[in-house]
């Protein structure tokens, strides 16, 4: 049986967990994995933007496509569950999500590709029943992943290829809710310096207008008028600009043509840009 391939999106990144991980998925779906590590200062904002873009990859075909699994393991800052957010899944066309329970990476999908309800888990009932069902696991084996908080490495993978084979697995619905009116974000910094936001360009107040968008530049300590435009192509050389960027659905981004939009305005990802709150 031929199986999909992982990608896999993830803040446990350094070089021990990564080859563990690729490891043991390659074990169960019998090719390595693609690990994309999340370590910025703000992995939430990234995963977010990264999984749409990666959903949003499989788009524009014009046929058949090969199903992916995707899996995330982003959990929220927040200090609320006690042993780790759970774990949930969801279907998009034929791609198999599996993610951490996380509303901010979870909540565009909602917004701009239709993801409405994702499936909740919970760790020991899923492996208790796969003990019952179809896995060769011990009482003691099933303890262990259970209480382990390294659920991103034993569970995980697990999840995914009881899911990929078809397997029945027990989970509870939950609605996915889109963003509400909030602080517009640097999600991604490119390697060329373009601060990829975290909203699209034709939802930013004012971007239809004449005049520009207040940017705060804090190197200098000051806000800069930066002007909006339709693509990076018209951004005259060597000046900033707000247009439709390569990532989302025409998510903005805030640029300098020949130039870093980050090192110029010193911004990192995660820092605000907009506040759509009042």
């Amino acid at each position: 049986m031929t199986r999909p391939p992982v990608v896999s999106l993830t803040d446990c990144a350094d070089a021990n967990a990564l080859a563990r991980q690729s490891t043991r998925i390659a074990t169960l779906f019998g090719a390595t994995p693609t690990v994309l590590p999340l370590t910025g200062p703000d992995p939430e904002g990234a995963a977010a933007l990264t999984l749409l873009d990666l959903l949003r990859s499989t788009d524009l075909i014009g046929g058949p496509t090969q199903p992916v699994v995707v899996l995330v393991n982003i959990a929220p800052r927040d200090g609320h569950w006690p042993n780790g957010v759970p774990f949930c899944w969801f279907r998009h066309g034929e791609h198999l999500v599996i993610s951490t329970l996380n509303h901010r990476v979870l909540a565009p999908l909602a917004a701009y590709l239709g993801v409405t309800e994702v499936h909740v888990t919970d760790v020991r009932e899923v492996l208790e029943a796969a003990a019952a069902g179809w896995a060769e696991l011990t009482p003691a084996e099933v303890e262990e992943m259970v209480r382990t908080q390294f659920r991103s490495l034993w569970y995980v993978p697990l999840l995914a290829r009881w899911l990929a084979d078809g397997r029945e697995v027990p989970a509870r619905p939950q609605a996915v809710q889109p963003p509400v009116a909030r602080e517009v974000r640097v999600a991604v910094v490119d390697n060329f310096g373009n601060c990829k936001l975290d909203l699209p360009a034709v939802e930013l107040p004012g971007y239809d207008g004449e005049k520009g968008l207040l940017v705060h530049n804090r190197h200098e300590g000051r806000d800069v008028e930066v002007r909006c435009y339709d693509r990076l192509p018209d951004v005259p050389y060597g000046e900033p600009g707000i247009t439709v960027g390569s990532s989302g659905v025409g998510f903005a981004e805030l640029v300098i043509r020949g130039g870093s939009a980050a090192d110029v305005f010193g911004l990192h990802q995660g820092d605000q840009v907009f506040d759509l709150t009042s």
